[in-house]
């Protein structure tokens, strides 16, 4: 990348000046902006200071590595922050390091502090300089931090405690609520219960850090879905042609099929502690896609539309009927999706004899 494409922070010149440089704890320590490392340098080499409040921010040292002396100072209240910085930067150039929250009352404190400092030309130049910045998703590092902490000696007791035994009641609660909250269109209610589910992920794979036998990250967790993905979007990532939705399902299943060749039948893997309703579902699609034909026990006559609005009638009328009976319709779905489970590896086995 060429000179021109980078903003170009000379030692101060003219009127001494007070320049913020902020940064972000979500970035490994040394890796600050070309224009951050511009600043520090000019400063230090017009006989500025530099100073910050922390003495372990997490800067310093690669700071001072680069020759650039760092001043530690007691912050105090932003209000007087504010007045001491403003003060100092009358006579030289001085150069705030934020601290690792950001310092966020620093910047009203200063507007009041410069509101009563008198004249404008009394006043020095403020500049804010960005030494690092968060990049999308930095956000979710705050909640790994947060979730090693509860689980951490000195932590929460019941956090601690856990397992994912325990926790699994927690995932299926969540993610009901969380499609309630998509149903109910409610965007703040959205945005919650997402984050109550990606708590259950991230908690989980606290847990899977402390297994003896076989432990994993939510790193690892991440880079496997993370490769996954790429694997199976080879329209993206790859040189594969899908031009339409139902010509990247068809990839997609390809593909799933491939990754499991070792499944000795279409209704492998399918999760038996699903509702029964999504059981029976996926049983059937699988079975669908796979070109069997293996007829359900009953059959009903097919109304002359066939949409969301009949099929929901349809069910609520089966399950009334159940209801009048005294037969639990969740319990006879799941054990009738169990069943027709079990003809559809008869039709393999004898497809295969």
């Amino acid at each position: 990348m060429s000179d021109e494409t980078h903003e170009t922070h000379e030692p101060p010149q003219g009127p001494p000046r007070l320049i913020l440089l902020t940064g972000t704890h979500r970035v490994a320590p040394g890796l600050l902006s070309w224009p951050a490392w511009q600043v520090l340098r000019a400063t230090s080499a017009a006989g500025g200071r530099v100073l910050t409040g922390e003495a372990d921010h997490p800067q310093l040292p690669y700071v001072r590595e680069a020759g650039v002396d760092v001043t530690v100072v007691a912050a105090g209240p932003a209000p007087a922050l504010a007045r001491r910085l403003m003060a100092d930067a009358r006579t030289a150039p001085v150069l705030w390091l934020a601290g690792s929250d950001g310092d966020p009352e620093l910047g009203a404190a200063l507007a009041q502090a410069a509101a009563g400092a008198g004249a404008p030309g009394d006043l020095p130049a403020i500049e804010v300089v960005p030494g690092s910045w968060d990049l999308p998703g930095a956000r979710v590092l705050d909640l790994v931090a947060v979730m090693d902490r509860l689980r951490s000696p000195g932590g929460c007791p019941w956090d601690a405690r856990q397992s994912h035994a325990s926790l699994v009641r927690y995932l299926v609660e969540e993610a009901y609520e969380l499609v309630d909250a998509i149903d109910s269109g409610d965007r703040a209610h959205l945005r919650e219960e997402l984050g109550d589910v990606l708590l259950q992920v991230v908690f989980h794979a606290r847990v899977a850090e402390e297994d003896a036998d076989d432990p994993f990250t939510i790193d690892d967790v991440a880079g496997g879905i993370v490769a996954k993905l790429m694997h199976r979007h080879p329209h993206v990532f790859g040189d594969v042609v899908a031009e339409t939705a139902e010509h990247v399902e068809r990839n997609w299943e390809e593909l799933k099929a491939a990754e499991k060749t070792e499944r000795e039948s279409v209704v492998d893997g399918i999760p038996l502690g699903q509702p029964a309703l999504s059981l029976a579902g996926k049983v059937l699609s699988r079975t669908r896609r796979a070109g069997l034909d293996v007829p359900v026990p009953a059959v009903i006559a097919e109304p002359e539309r066939v949409d969301a609005d009949t099929v929901g009638a349809l069910l609520l009328a089966v399950t009334e009927l159940a209801g009048r009976h005294d037969v639990d319709a969740e319990t006879a779905l799941r054990a009738a999706a169990l069943r027709h489970r079990e003809a559809v590896r008869a039709a393999e086995t004898a497809a295969r004899t």
